[in-house]
Protein backbone atom coordinates (compact mmCIF):
# COMPACT_ATOMS: atom_id res chain seq x y z
CA UNK A 1 0.00 0.00 0.00
CA UNK A 2 2.86 2.40 0.81
CA UNK A 3 4.39 1.91 -2.63
CA UNK A 4 1.06 2.52 -4.33
CA UNK A 5 0.42 5.72 -2.36
CA UNK A 6 3.96 6.96 -3.01
CA UNK A 7 3.74 6.30 -6.75
CA UNK A 8 0.41 8.10 -6.86
CA UNK A 9 2.10 11.13 -5.33
CA UNK A 10 5.07 10.92 -7.69
CA UNK A 11 7.40 9.58 -4.99
CA UNK A 12 9.80 6.66 -4.90
CA UNK A 13 9.97 3.98 -2.19
CA UNK A 14 13.35 2.39 -1.57
CA UNK A 15 13.51 -0.55 0.84
CA UNK A 16 16.45 -0.49 3.25
CA UNK A 17 17.63 -2.76 6.05
CA UNK A 18 16.68 -1.05 9.30
CA UNK A 19 18.99 -3.14 11.49
CA UNK A 20 21.37 -0.99 13.55
CA UNK A 21 19.73 2.25 12.42
CA UNK A 22 18.99 3.12 16.07
CA UNK A 23 22.52 2.22 17.16
CA UNK A 24 24.73 3.72 14.43
CA UNK A 25 26.00 7.25 14.86
CA UNK A 26 25.13 9.47 11.89
CA UNK A 27 28.19 11.58 12.72
CA UNK A 28 31.05 9.10 12.92
CA UNK A 29 29.47 5.77 11.96
CA UNK A 30 30.19 3.99 15.26
CA UNK A 31 27.52 1.37 15.97
CA UNK A 32 26.89 -0.34 19.28
CA UNK A 33 24.33 -1.03 21.99
CA UNK A 34 26.15 1.35 24.29
CA UNK A 35 25.08 4.26 22.06
CA UNK A 36 21.54 3.89 23.43
CA UNK A 37 21.73 4.70 27.15
CA UNK A 38 17.93 5.09 27.24
CA UNK A 39 15.07 4.03 24.97
CA UNK A 40 14.45 7.52 23.61
CA UNK A 41 17.98 8.91 23.56
CA UNK A 42 21.10 8.33 21.50
CA UNK A 43 24.58 9.21 22.75
CA UNK A 44 27.58 8.08 20.70
CA UNK A 45 30.34 6.82 22.96
CA UNK A 46 32.88 7.43 20.20
CA UNK A 47 32.27 11.06 19.14
CA UNK A 48 29.74 12.32 21.69
CA UNK A 49 26.90 13.01 19.21
CA UNK A 50 23.55 13.25 21.02
CA UNK A 51 20.03 13.21 19.59
CA UNK A 52 16.67 11.51 19.92
CA UNK A 53 16.92 7.88 18.87
CA UNK A 54 14.08 8.29 16.35
CA UNK A 55 15.90 11.17 14.66
CA UNK A 56 19.11 9.15 14.45
CA UNK A 57 17.28 6.17 12.93
CA UNK A 58 15.45 8.37 10.41
CA UNK A 59 18.72 9.99 9.35
CA UNK A 60 20.37 6.60 8.90
CA UNK A 61 17.42 5.19 6.92
CA UNK A 62 17.43 8.24 4.64
CA UNK A 63 21.16 7.93 4.00
CA UNK A 64 20.87 4.20 3.27
CA UNK A 65 18.05 4.88 0.81
CA UNK A 66 20.04 7.58 -0.97
CA UNK A 67 23.05 5.27 -1.25
CA UNK A 68 20.87 2.55 -2.81
CA UNK A 69 19.24 5.02 -5.20
CA UNK A 70 22.59 6.48 -6.28
CA UNK A 71 24.02 2.99 -6.80
CA UNK A 72 21.13 2.13 -9.14
CA UNK A 73 21.55 5.33 -11.11
CA UNK A 74 25.33 5.11 -11.35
Amino acid sequence: MLTSKAEGAGREVIAVDRRSTFRQCPGCGHAGKENRPAQEMFHCVSCGHEARADTVAATNVLRAGLVRRNARQG
